[in-house]
């Protein structure tokens, strides 16, 4: 005996990134802002005179990563229900990955799923982390390992955020532009070598032309089956070093810079990169301060702790290569001698 359940069905979740100065808007529902201490004193003054609603409510949370975990999405919903918020209340992310990654994981489980919209504050953020879905909170076994994918209605980049931004936290979202330029855009990692993104007007341009890149690859692979998930490249590698500094020596865009150098020296190793290049890269991250090594207690200990990673099963190790400078390799069969080998140089 069976009975089948017909739901194929087309679903539009598309929506618009705008990159300009946040415009007054109204919500006819209940909204809830979700932002941290820091963020809050610098800016929320500034969107509580853009954004109104039925009723509004802010939830902050504890800045930093070591806070991306169930306390804090405990602490959204408690709020979240105690306001009596139902499946036409809204949530704004307003604060970079952390805040945004949160906000959208418990926008996704709050009565199976409500609405939210990401008004990202940090460089990382407005460029990689609030684009495409990808939602979650941290445990003791890694990143990112708890979540969900949940499409936002839409993206509010405004560049008057990245006005208070610490040199870090700029240094931080530079490595995720060169992350996209390396694996996806020559044209785009050449223009990167010469530019002064401390030029507002060419920083703007380049935060389009990232935002631009990774929306026409989520458009390709929304759900990470394939190519989505070489946006990764450098992450194998950054995950492990955070999960070993437990979230508080690095943040996440230093780690994805060490993580580069380190899936770049494989990429030589396997002639897939010349030196010259892999050269190009390290010095481009240089440029805006970011570290470029990683001292490794325990090599093997390492190489164990890639087997947490989302993208690797249970005998395979999945990395994402550069492929010269503007191409990228998504493989599970390197030999783990020659992965060893890299990570003893470091």
């Amino acid at each position: 005996m069976q009975v089948n359940i017909p739901l194929k069905k087309s679903i539009d979740n598309s929506y618009k990134i705008t990159i300009d100065t946040i415009t007054k808007t109204h919500f006819d529902t209940k909204v809830a802002i979700i932002t941290n201490p820091k963020v809050a004193g610098l800016h929320l003054g500034y969107l509580l005179s853009k954004i109104s609603a039925k009723e509004l409510y802010i939830i902050t949370l504890p800045d930093g990563e070591e806070y991306k975990n169930q306390d804090s999405i405990d602490t959204i919903l408690e709020s979240l229900f105690n306001h009596r918020f139902n499946r036409k209340s809204m949530l704004i992310a307003f604060g970079g990955g952390v805040i945004g990654d949160m906000t959208g994981y418990a926008a996704s489980i709050y009565q199976r799923g409500i609405d939210f919209i990401q008004i990202p504050t940090t460089l990382l953020s407005q460029v990689d982390a609030s684009v495409g879905g990808k939602t979650g909170m941290n445990n003791s076994y890694g990143k990112n390992l708890i979540g969900a994918f949940h499409q936002p209605k839409s993206v509010l980049i405004d560049p008057l955020f990245l006005t208070t931004l610490p040199k870090r936290e700029f240094g931080a979202g530079v490595a995720e532009i060169v992350k996209m330029a390396v694996t996806f855009n020559k044209e785009f990692f050449e223009f990167l070598e010469t530019a002064d993104l401390n030029d507002s007007k060419v920083l703007q341009d380049t935060i389009k032309k990232a935002v631009q890149t990774k929306a026409d690859v989520v458009a390709q692979d929304e759900k990470e089956h394939g190519l989505r998930a070489a946006l990764n490249y450098g992450h194998t590698f950054g995950h492990v070093i955070e999960n070993e500094t437990k979230y508080k020596k690095y943040l996440h865009g230093e780690a994805v810079s060490i993580g580069m150098v380190m899936a770049n020296q494989a990429s030589v190793e396997m002639g897939l990169m010349s030196k010259d290049e892999a050269l190009r890269v390290k010095k481009l991250l240089e440029k805006y301060n970011l570290p470029t090594f990683y001292s490794i207690e325990n090599i093997q200990s390492f190489y164990d702790t890639f087997y947490l990673d989302k993208k690797s099963s249970d005998d395979a190790i999945t990395f994402i290569l550069p492929v010269s400078i503007g191409g990228v390799k998504i493989t599970n069969e390197i030999d783990e001698k020659l992965i060893l080998s890299v990570l003893d140089n470091f």
